[in-house]
This record gives C-alpha cells, sequence and structure tokens, in this order.
C-alpha cells in the first residue's frame, strides 16, 4: 500500500517505476536482516520441486508461483502438499501455467519459477509492511490484525485495524514504538520480542536497500509462539540502484513488459498502460498531467512516454516504434512543451517518424515554447494528416474524439 492519492496519473505509474522482485528473493533479504521465515527452496523444474521437498524434510510443504503480482493464492498458485507426490502434481499444475490475478490483468503472466517451502502451523496471520509517507517525508510502518487480506481493502473497509508509526530517520524504529504496534495487532506477550526483532529488521531491510515497499503479508505467529515472514514483497527505487549492484542482478526480465525493456534501450521512460491513446510528452510531469487530461476528456491513455529532454529524430521515431506494437492504439497524442528541447527538433522528429513507420491512426500534436512556430510550420508543410492542438486541452479532447472514431 503506498500513502498516496488513489487517482490519477502519479497513483497509475508509482509502483511501475520500482523495480520489483520475487517472494523467494525477499525472503532472502530478510533472513540478511534477522527476520526469521520458514525454510524453502527455489526451483525451475518439477524434478527439481520434489528433490526441494525431500532435502527439506518434513510432511507438509507449500508449492508457492514466483511472480512479480500480488493475489497468487486466489488465482490458484499457491499449494499446500502433504506428499512427494502432491508436491509433483501441484508443481506440475503451476509450473507453465498463466496465473491471473487482479494485478496481471487478464492475460496473466506466466509462471517460469517456484518456492517450495516448508508448512508452518499457523495460529494467527498479520500485515507488516513499509512505505514513504510523503507527507511527513519519513518511513511509515503500517500493521493489521487483518493479514492475507489486500491492505487496501482493510484501509476502505476497517481502518481502525490499521495501526501507523511514522519513524524518525535518525533515531529509527524504536524497541517501545515496535513493542507497542505488535501489541495492538493482537500479538502475544510471549511473541512480542520476536515481532519487535521482524519490524526492526523490515525497517533496516528497508532503508538499507533503498525500497519504496515492503510487505510481509501474511506475518504469521506460529503454535510455539514464533513469528514469521511467510510472504515477501519489495519494490526498490529505481533511481538508486546505482548503489545496488546485488539487487539489479535479482531483476527477472521475464516480468517485465518487452516494450518497456526495448525502450530502455533508447534512454526512454517508457510504461505501458491498458488505454488506447499513445501519449508522446517531452518531462515526467507534463507527461503525467497529459495522462490525467485525456481522462478528463473521457479518455483512456495507452502509454506514459517520456523523451527526455534532448530527444533526437532517431529517438522520436522509436518511440513511434513502441507505441505502435501496442494492438489496442486507435489515436497518438504528441505534446510538448520546448524549453531545452526546441519545437522545430521534435517536429522534424514526428515528421521523420510517421513517415518511416506507416502511421495508420490519427496523430494530434501540440507544441508550445521554444520556435514553435517553425515547428508548427513544419508539421503543416509536411503533407500529413496531422491534427494541431492549440493547447493541452484543446488537443486531449481532439485525440479522444479521434480515438473513438
Amino acid at each position: 500500500m503506498r500513502l498516496r492519492a488513489d487517482d490519477g496519473a502519479l497513483s497509475i505509474l508509482a509502483n511501475k517505476f520500482d523495480m520489483k522482485i520475487h517472494e523467494y528473493q525477499g525472503k532472502d533479504i530478510l533472513r540478511q536482516f534477522g527476520v526469521a521465515t520458514p525454510r524453502g527452496i527455489a526451483c525451475f523444474s518439477v524434478d527439481e520441486a520434489v528433490a526441494a521437498a525431500q532435502q527439506l524434510g518434513g510432511s507438509v510443504w507449500v508449492v508457492k508461483a514466483q511472480i512479480h503480482a500480488g493475489g497468487r493464492g486466489k488465482g490458484g498458485g499457491v499449494k499446500v502438499a502433504k506428499s512427494p507426490d502432491e508436491v509433483r502434481q501441484y508443481a506440475q499444475q503451476i509450473l507453465g501455467m498463466h496465473l491471473v490475478t487482479h494485478q496481471t490483468g487478464l492475460e496473466g503472466q506466466l509462471v517460469r519459477r517456484l518456492l517450495i517451502e516448508e508448512g508452518a502451523a499457523i495460529v494467527k496471520e498479520f500485515y507488516v509492511g513499509m512505505v514513504v509517507d510523503r507527507a511527513s517525508q519519513r518511513v511509515a510502518l503500517l500493521a493489521s490484525s487483518e493479514g492475507g487480506m489486500e491492505i487496501e481493502e482493510v484501509a476502505k473497509h476497517s481502518p481502525e485495524k490499521i495501526h501507523t508509526v511514522r519513524i524518525d530517520p535518525v533515531a529509527g524504529l524504536a524497541d517501545s514504538d515496535a513493542a507497542q504496534v505488535a501489541r495492538n495487532i493482537g500479538i502475544p506477550d510471549a511473541a512480542n520480542a520476536d515481532a519487535v526483532k521482524v519490524l526492526q529488521g523490515l525497517y533496516r531491510a528497508f532503508v538499507e536497500k533503498d525500497a519504496m515497499l515492503a510487505e510481509i503479508n501474511p506475518l504469521v505467529l506460529t503454535a510455539d509462539n514464533r513469528v514469521l515472514a511467510l510472504d515477501a514483497k519489495f519494490n526498490f527505487d529505481s533511481n538508486a540502484l546505482y548503489r545496488h549492484p546485488e539487487i539489479v542482478a535479482l531483476r527477472d526480465l521475464d516480468e517485465e513488459d518487452p516494450a518497456e525493456i526495448e525502450a530502455s534501450k533508447f534512454d526512454l521512460s517508457y510504461i505501458s498502460l491498458d488505454g488506447d491513446i499513445g501519449c508522446l510528452v517531452n518531462g515526467a510531469g507534463l507527461a503525467m498531467a497529459t495522462m490525467d487530461i485525456i481522462k478528463l476528456y473521457g479518455g483512456n491513455p495507452a502509454n506514459f512516454l517520456d523523451v527526455g529532454g534532448g530527444a533526437t529524430k532517431e529517438k522520436v521515431t522509436e518511440a513511434f516504434k513502441l507505441m505502435l506494437k501496442n494492438p489496442h492504439l486507435k489515436a497518438i497524442l504528441v505534446n510538448i512543451f520546448g524549453g531545452i528541447m526546441k519545437c522545430d527538433v521534435i517536429a522534424e522528429g514526428v515528421v521523420a517518424a510517421a513517415r518511416e513507420v506507416s502511421l495508420n491512426v490519427p496523430l494530434v500534436v501540440r507544441l508550445e515554447g521554444t520556435n514553435v512556430d517553425l515547428g508548427k510550420k513544419i508539421l503543416a508543410e509536411s503533407g500529413l494528416p496531422i491534427i494541431s492542438g492549440n493547447d493541452m486541452a484543446d488537443a486531449a479532447q481532439k485525440v479522444v474524439a479521434a480515438a473513438k472514431g
């Protein structure tokens, strides 16, 4: 959960700009900071899954799909096995399936990895998470007695069950604060020390690894009063990855949008979305405002695409190619404010790109700023059926109308 507005471009993009990792990788990080987890082994084949269960020993194992999405259990991606034969059966079912959850969309996500984990005698489930609270500019610890549920749903229907501590960045998470949070969510006194260790370990991991989100859902209390992280979710600040080659090494490109990977090769900030109006903009703030105004006039953006302040003709052409790979695309809006980026350069790039890619959807262009008159002249004399937008509102209305045919 992010402490942010629920609607608008910022909330759409916030998670997408973070680097994600798998559950088993997150648990490896948690263990580095003293957080207890069940023993588990990552696997890439059915035979490896069976061998992992035998290596772990015991009589109960959990077979868990590893994808960058929540809700795996509801989608059939988490199964409890009570024999090696059941481990094999569930591994065969889950590996290679397109797992559909509320976070994957209807197309689902192909499962290529499993986590085989020892079973745990669970008495109670809890939720704990760390996020950045933009209002206080501090890391916020959120905890709830309603483990296993989506924390957004708890916040919506039972906000009184969420307990929040905004942590002093100098003092860190104090023993007393962690102990009180544990009591507030119903962890018994016999397990309070374990819970404090988990909460403080999660905080240290969040800060030291430059995370944007760290969740344990569920955190569980076992029959012998142990507190274990039964799941682990981390999102990392992509702007800080240069400090963490060990985190970059965990990146799973199979879980990422191929178009976004391709965009990174050309230094384009590109994020695929669910709409049908392509957006090409210079500057992240203007790009988000463009997406918001498209929504305001009844349209749906198909992407976030920031070409930056130094876009070339080649860069703009690659940007068009990326947008046109979307089979649902119905129109494109180019919205440029020329400061460092001059409008005539963008106009030349737009004309060259439209010709090279044989553009077959309506194109609306709004230019403002440096060399704007020259840019508009280039577009007007191109001979291409480009629709001119006088301002952002006009451009947005025209591209929404074009997309609706």
